[in-house]
C-alpha cells in the first residue's frame, strides 16, 4: 500500500519547466562551467544552502571546481542525503530555442537541448522547494555538483571528497522513464596500443619496410570485439597513422576500451587484446608497446539496499512503477561509489543526448521533480521507522 507524497505534491510542474529552460540557456560547456556556477551560487543560498567549491579544475584548466552544497533539515538524526549530477554539457547551448510540441521539449535544431542533465538539476532545486513548502520533515540535504563530467567522469575523479558530508545519494542521469532504479555499473578501462614496423618509401627502399598497418591488421583480425559475453563488450575505437600516400607505414596507434560488470572478465579481455597484438607483431618481426588505463571501477547496489527500497518506495507514493536494472554505460556514479558515497543512478528520461536532437517530455521532467521531493520524504520515513 502506497502512502503518497506529500512533498510531491507541492512539485510546480510550470516552475520547474521554466527552471529547466533557463538553465538549459546558460552556457556551460565541459570544463567552462562558470556561468553555471553563478546561477547556482544565487540560487542555493535562497533555498537555505551553504557553498563550497574545490579545485578540482586546477588539474584540468578548467573555471571552476566541484559544487558540494548542504542544507540543514528539520531532524539532524537523519543520516544526510545526497543528490548528485554535473553541471556541463557536450556543447554550448548559446541561441537555445526550445520547443515544446506533444508534451516533448526539444530545441529547435540548431543547438543540443542540455537536458543531460540540466533537466537533474532543475528537478533538484524544485525538489528542495517543493519539500520546504510542504512542511514534511526530513534530514539535511546534499547537492554534488561535478564539472567536466561527459569527456570522462573527470570533475568526479579529482574532487576533493573530504568537503562531502553525505554517504548515500541518488543521480539522475539515464535515459530510462522515471521510474529507472540502476543497480549494476561496470568496470571500465581503455587501452592503447602503439604498434611499431619499419618505415621505407615505396619506390626507394621497399623492401627495408614493414608495414605498421599490416601488423595492426592482423591482430585485429583475431581480437575478440564487440559483446564478448552478457556481461562484457570490447571496442576499437581509434586507428591512427600514417605519413604519406608514398611511405610504408613505421607505426599505428590502435586505441579502445573494455567494459565489463566482472573485473576478472575485464582484465581477462584486455590481456586478450595485449596478447593477440603482440602476437601479430612478433611474427611480423614488428613491436608493439600496450598501455592500459583505468577509467573507473563498477558499483553493485543490493536490492535489499535502503537506497534501493527508498527509491522503490518513493516511486510508489508519486505513482510511479519502479525497475530495476543495470548498464554497462559509465557515469558519476561509478566514482562517487569507488570514493565512499554509496549511490545509484535513477532514470530522467531524456532522449537522444549529445544530438541537436536531444528531448525529454514534461512528463519525465516533472515526474523527476516530483521522485526526487518524494526520496527526501521517504528517507525521513525510512530512518523513523
Amino acid at each position: 500500500m502506497t502512502q503518497g507524497s506529500k512533498a510531491a505534491e507541492k512539485v510546480n510542474a510550470d516552475r520547474l519547466l521554466d527552471l529547466f529552460l533557463e538553465l538549459a540557456k546558460i552556457n556551460g560547456p565541459s570544463t567552462k562551467e562558470q556561468l553555471v556556477a553563478d546561477y547556482l551560487k544565487k540560487a542555493l543560498p535562497e533555498l537555505g544552502f551553504t557553498l563550497e567549491f574545490d579545485e578540482a579544475h586546477k588539474n584540468f584548466d578548467g573555471e571552476v571546481g566541484n559544487l558540494i552544497a548542504w542544507r540543514e533539515g528539520t531532524d539532524s538524526s537523519i543520516p544526510p542525503l545526497f543528490f548528485s549530477t554535473h553541471m556541463d554539457t557536450v556543447l554550448p547551448t548559446e541561441g537555445l530555442k526550445p520547443v515544446i510540441k506533444d508534451g516533448v521539449i526539444q530545441s529547435d535544431g540548431t543547438t543540443i537541448l542540455g537536458a543531460d542533465d540540466r533537466a537533474a538539476l532543475a528537478a533538484y532545486l524544485e525538489a528542495v522547494r517543493a519539500v520546504i513548502e510542504s512542511g514534511v520533515p526530513h534530514g539535511p540535504i546534499e547537492f554534488i555538483l561535478t564539472v567536466n563530467e561527459q569527456p570522462g567522469l573527470v570533475g568526479a575523479r579529482y574532487m576533493d571528497y573530504s568537503k562531502a558530508k553525505s554517504k548515500r545519494g541518488y543521480i539522475f542521469d539515464s535515459s530510462g522513464d522515471v521510474g529507472q532504479i540502476i543497480l549494476k555499473g561496470p568496470y571500465s578501462s581503455r587501452i592503447w596500443m602503439e604498434v611499431e614496423g619499419n618505415a621505407a618509401h615505396i619506390a626507394l627502399n621497399a623492401e627495408e619496410g614493414n608495414s605498421a598497418f599490416l601488423i595492426a591488421a592482423a591482430g585485429l583480425s583475431n581480437m575478440k570485439l564487440g559483446a564478448i559475453d552478457e556481461e562484457t563488450l570490447a571496442n576499437i575505437g581509434i586507428i591512427k597513422g600514417g605519413e604519406l600516400t608514398s611511405i610504408i607505414p613505421g607505426s599505428v596507434t590502435v586505441a579502445g576500451e573494455v567494459r565489463s560488470f566482472s573485473k576478472e572478465k575485464l582484465d581477462k579481455q584486455l590481456k586478450h587484446m595485449e596478447e593477440v597484438m603482440q602476437e601479430a607483431a612478433e611474427k611480423s618481426g614488428g613491436s608493439v608497446k600496450v598501455k592500459i588505463e583505468k577509467k573507473y571501477s563498477g558499483f553493485d547496489i543490493a536490492q535489499d539496499d535502503i537506497l534501493t527500497q527508498t527509491a522503490e518506495a518513493a516511486a510508489r507514493n508519486i505513482k510511479v512503477n519502479p525497475y530495476l536494472t543495470e548498464t554497462l554505460g559509465g557515469a558519476d556514479t561509478n566514482v562517487l561509489n569507488e570514493n565512499g558515497l554509496t549511490c545509484l543512478t535513477l532514470g530522467l528520461g531524456f532522449q537522444n543526448i549529445h544530438s541537436f536532437r536531444e528531448c525529454i517530455s514534461v512528463e519525465n521532467l516533472t515526474n523527476t521533480g516530483r521522485l526526487s521531493a518524494a526520496l527526501i520524504e521517504q528517507w525521513y520515513v525510512h530512518h523513523k521507522k
